[in-house]
């Protein structure tokens, strides 16, 4: 008899406000704990099962590391709704190691990313775009991106991922390209990394992989091979318009997962931007409802990634 494949339920991540989008692309970017978390609170409603977090400096805007304003954002999400919180460890253009690392000890969340290569990450082509400028830093950072390697050495992936595993973080391994792809595979072999492996595609960024369905499945195609067809879950990141909704189309086609928001993407249709990180989710909700995919809830994401649950997090 032919077993009928039944496709899992969709978690979709909403990715809020980010560190290499700026305040002077569009007025709608969440910079306050308070708006960030409102955000996070519509984003939930509107379908999404997981956010994904970076902090700001209230007064400026520029991505932050400071602890205590990752502690105050963290909280006022967990107090408005149970969404799994996956907190960043690629903080910001000019982060150390150090700093990036520091919110899995001091939190203990469920789950963070792990950017799993370097590369360049080019958004100086930015500069040309925007004609007036918010705040004084965004210019210099932007610019200073053509002579920046975000920095993933294999002394900083032993780093990360023994923090991870010693303090009971669920990795969310993110994939550039088909070089982090074979840097997961060799933490895997020398037991640094645990299966299965939860994998963020990141397509389109400047100095990394072509956002195409082609790139798409060439990778997902890979990992299938390299770790086993039941070693690990997928999901994928468009960057920018209309990459978001294409790749996120494919990736429920296929059975994966998808993420979108205000991070990876600032507009809801052709030059309109999106006003809220909610109207990202419900466009791919409504996307995946027309292919009669799913919706996974908080709690069905965890128990698909095998989290430990928002009662054992340190915030």
């Amino acid at each position: 008899m032919i077993k009928v494949y039944k496709m899992p339920k969709l978690i979709i991540t909403c990715a809020l406000t980010g560190s290499a989008v700026f305040p002077s692309q569009t007025p709608y970017l969440p910079i306050k704990p308070d708006q960030i978390a409102d955000e996070a609170y519509k984003a939930y409603k509107a379908g999404a099962a997981v956010v994904h977090v970076h902090v700001r400096d209230p007064k400026t805007g520029m991505p932050t590391a400071d602890l205590k304003v990752w502690r105050e954002n963290l909280t006022k999400i967990k107090e408005k709704c149970d969404v799994v919180i996956c907190v960043t460890t690629g903080g910001g253009a000019g982060m150390t190691a150090e700093q990036r690392i520091a919110v899995v000890p001091e939190f203990e969340p469920e789950m963070c990313s792990f950017d799993i290569e370097s590369m360049n990450f080019g958004m100086f082509p930015l500069v040309e775009r925007i004609k007036e400028w918010k705040f004084p830093w965004e210019k210099p950072m932007i610019e200073m991106s053509k002579d920046f390697v975000f920095k993933n050495t294999f002394a900083d992936l032993e780093v990360f991922a023994k923090a991870m595993r010693e303090h009971n973080v669920k990795p969310e391994v993110e994939i550039y390209g088909t070089n982090g792809l074979y840097n997961t595979g060799f933490l895997v072999r020398t037991g640094q990394l645990d299966l299965p492996v939860h994998i963020q595609y990141v397509l389109g960024v400047l100095g990394g992989t072509y956002s195409t369905p082609y790139e798409l499945i060439h990778l997902q195609t890979e990992t299938h091979r390299m770790l086993g067809p039941d070693n690990y879950t997928w999901s994928v990141i468009g960057i920018g318009y209309p990459s978001e909704f294409y790749l996120g189309a494919v990736a429920i086609t296929m059975g994966g997962h998808v993420r979108v928001g205000l991070e990876d993407n600032l507009y809801i249709k052709y030059r309109e931007l999106a006003k809220s990180n909610a109207e990202l989710v419900e466009k791919i909700r409504k996307i995946a409802e027309l292919l009669e995919r799913e919706i996974a809830t908080p709690d069905e994401a965890r128990q698909m990634l095998g989290l430990k649950g928002i009662d054992k997090v340190k915030f």
